[in-house]
């Protein structure tokens, strides 16, 4: 069985400035049941426009919304995660960004890793969240 890949793109055209050239997506639909979504950052998906620049707790609500929509298009949903990871530049963010997750996650009970990291790919960029779903079996 092939592996679903949606919205997939180059990462020359997401990040013009940095000399690459990786064959990536957003999300991997694997033996139809586990779904990989990449690190989500406060990034509009359609314009790859920054958004909610300083404001972690922003950049963490758009995070989940794509996350979300990207589950969503998966064929799955945020109550069928299993892990998250959440990456932060700096250890001052996580009350605020983690309420942003807890809100969007309230009753999902998924296994969490919080990570203090010293930057992201972007300098403006002060959150990701990755996350691991399963589309549920019919039956």
């Amino acid at each position: 069985m092939t592996h679903t890949r949606i919205r997939p793109f180059n990462t020359k055209d997401t990040y013009p400035e940095q000399n690459l050239d990786n064959d990536l997506c957003q999300t991997v639909v694997a033996r139809g049941t586990m779904v990989f979504v990449r690190g989500q950052i406060g990034q509009d998906l359609d314009t790859s426009e920054s958004v909610a620049i300083g404001d972690a707790a922003g950049q963490a609500e758009k995070a989940m919304a794509n996350i979300k929509m990207l589950l969503e298009e998966a064929g799955s949903q945020l109550s069928h995660i299993t892990k998250i990871t959440i990456y932060i530049v700096d250890p001052r963010y996580r009350e605020a960004v983690y309420r942003v997750v807890g809100k969007w996650l309230k009753g999902v009970f998924p296994v969490s890793t919080g990570i203090v990291v010293s930057a992201l790919a972007r300098p403006e960029w002060l959150v990701e969240i990755d996350a691991i779903a399963v589309i549920p079996e019919e039956g």
